[in-house]
């Protein structure tokens, strides 16, 4: 690594100090071995690129990000990429950038664009290639294709495919420093449950668009296998693969260790999706090491794979561990930062366009009661409120599911009569958590209640608006609820207050399972407490941050006004508040 150590010399100071910090934590994850292959030309294949003349030190640095969602000055950001990309260049290094998916969604940045504000900043950050992640497609497939079009650098995927046929070259091959270079891309078959269903589905409802997703994995193998070959063919002397495959257990078995595991002649395999920051060096079909790297979320790591002159490759990451932002923290000043203002001043702007109308005030507050200052008192957080059955609304009706949650500690801010901006929206769920679908079980779903409805008639920033349900409080009942030293609910004891639930206008099974809708801060993170939903099978996961599904009810669901069935500040009745048992 003391001749890669020679790139941080011109950086700033402190900058330079960090790094090289960083990089003497840094292990090596080796290299692997190619195989000989057999392959075939374009035309849904593979395509080749010429970059400039081999520099002089005749090395390669490929430069890797994935799952950026939107954190375009987090972590080391856009412009802590730059100084890194230009730093290396000046010492002789040729630079490839690539980017494994998940770029375009994850903040309001992205929602307001569409994803067309973070391709801008990509095609100014000079990407060389890129892969869609599932999050790519949240904006729907029109929008998505047209932000492929819009960038300046392939996109490319050996197994997205329209009724058998490939959307776009499932490879890319790179001239530099004297090597040819593949680039093949794969994304999660998980895609179609994790982003929205119908966005891959034709006019009437039937899936026109897939990622090789049977049930054993073999043709997601193939799809890579024959890229590989592929690639070989035309004359690659190093395969890289950009997954956004990931390691959960529910992805199986098209995880990258089952890609891996299940072909030959990959060289380095740079993986997304789950967010973790592994450096693993596995066996793939012939027994030879395939190391895979991942680089984490919002630019916290930014991945390298360092070419040697004589053909040996270290791939690995680099981490930046403060909450504060590389480009903050260090002063960094260069063109990307000047991009990244220029983006985030023209945001701005577009949160005060008008989206919707609204002919009733949805609310947090109770219309009547107020304190001693005169100031209207929150009502979310401990009883029902229109706004409260809106945003619940919003995750049952554009999930499709039985139930929709959500926590009124969650929902911020007014929405007035009249027009609403995008900010109105965003100031409503302004946390941009991700929307997720779960199959649980009614007594989960009494043991939520429970829990969440324990201090009242005080405030409690878990309370649970609800879609699809109803249910009453007897607040005479004291609470049962049991919580460890981290607030975390362990046990309900005693009698319930929560009485009488109702789903769908039936009484609530305990034993039968529902689909629930709402966000992963509340179904998968423990939040506010709740430990109900432990265990549950996800049925789709991160399908879209909170905020860009409200705009897509009121502008879809909802045909851009929201009516009179919201009229009553109280909300629809589906919470009843009663004191002995009245």
């Amino acid at each position: 690594m003391k001749a890669f150590g020679r790139i941080w010399k011109k950086t700033t100071a402190a900058l330079l100090i960090l790094l090289m910090l960083l990089l003497g934590a840094c292990s090596n994850a080796g290299g692997g071995e190619a195989e000989d292959a057999s392959g075939e030309s374009d035309g849904g294949q593979g395509t080749s690129e010429e970059s400039t003349a081999a520099p002089e030190n005749g090395e390669v640095v490929i430069l890797f990000t994935s799952d950026i969602h939107c954190g375009i000055d987090e972590g080391f950001g856009f412009a802590g990429l730059q100084q890194i990309r230009d730093e290396l260049e000046a010492e002789g290094y040729t630079v490839i950038l690539v980017d494994d998916g998940d770029a375009v969604q994850g903040e309001t940045i992205g929602t307001l664009s569409n994803g067309e504000a973070i391709i801008k900043l990509m095609n100014a950050m000079h990407y060389d290639v890129a892969i869609p992640g599932n999050h790519e497609f949240d904006y729907g497939m029109e929008e998505f294709l047209h932000l492929t079009e819009m960038a300046e650098f392939p996109y490319v995927s050996c197994n997205f495919n329209k009724e058998g046929e490939l959307v776009f070259a499932p490879y890319v091959i790179k001239e530099a420093a004297g090597h040819k270079i593949a680039f093949i891309g794969v994304t999660t078959p998980t895609t179609l449950t994790s982003s929205t269903p119908s966005t891959f589905q034709n006019e009437a409802g039937e899936y026109n668009y897939g990622f090789l997703q049977d049930d054993d994995g073999e043709a997601l193998y193939a799809a890579v296998q024959k890229s590989i070959d592929d690639a070989r063919a035309e004359g690659a002397d190093y395969v890289y693969v950009l997954g956004h495959l990931g390691y959960y257990a529910e992805v199986s078995p098209w995880s990258y260790a089952d890609v891996i595991e299940n072909t030959t002649g990959i060289d380095v395999f740079l993986d997304g999706h789950s967010h973790d920051t592994e450096q693993v060096v596995m066996k793939d079909k012939a027994g030879n090491d395939v190391p895979r790297s991942a680089c984490g979320t919002k630019m916290n790591c930014i991945g390298y794979s360092y070419i040697h002159a004589d053909g040996t490759i270290e791939t690995n990451i680099w981490s930046w561990s403060n909450k504060i932002g590389a480009p903050r923290l260090m002063g960094l000043h260069n063109e990307m930062d000047d991009e990244v203002r220029a983006a985030q001043e023209a945001l701005a702007a577009e949160t005060e366009k008008v989206v919707a109308q609204s002919n009733v005030e949805l609310t947090i507050y109770d219309p009547v009661e107020v304190d001693n200052s005169g100031n209207p008192i929150r009502m979310i957080r401990r009883a029902e409120t229109n706004l409260g059955d809106f945003c619940a609304d919003a995750f049952r009706i554009q999930c499709g599911t039985d139930v929709g949650i959500i926590s009124g500690g969650g929902i911020r801010a007014n929405i007035e009569r009249g027009d609403i901006t995008y900010g109105d929206i965003i100031d409503v769920f302004p946390f941009g958590n991700e929307v997720c679908v779960m199959e649980v079980t009614g007594q989960q779903l009494l043991d939520a209640l429970e829990w969440t409805s324990r201090s009242i008639p005080g405030e409690n920033g878990g309370f649970l608006q609800v879609s699809g349900m109803s249910y009453e409080i007897d607040v005479s009942v004291p609470s049962g609820c049991i919580a460890d030293e981290n607030g975390m609910c362990i046990g309900i004891e005693g009698e319930r207050r929560v009485k009488n639930v109702m789903v769908g206008g039936e009484p609530i099974d305990p034993q039968k399972t529902y689909t629930v809708a709402s966000i992963d801060y509340i179904l998968k993170q423990n939040g506010d407490g709740i430990t109900a939903f432990d265990g549950a099978k996800v049925l789709r996961d991160g399908i879209m941050i909170d905020n860009q599904l409200l705009i897509n009810y009121i502008t879809e669901a909802l045909g851009g006004e929201i009516g009179g069935e919201y009229a009553d500040p109280y909300g629809q009745g589906r919470i009843v508040i009663l004191n002995g048992g009245e």
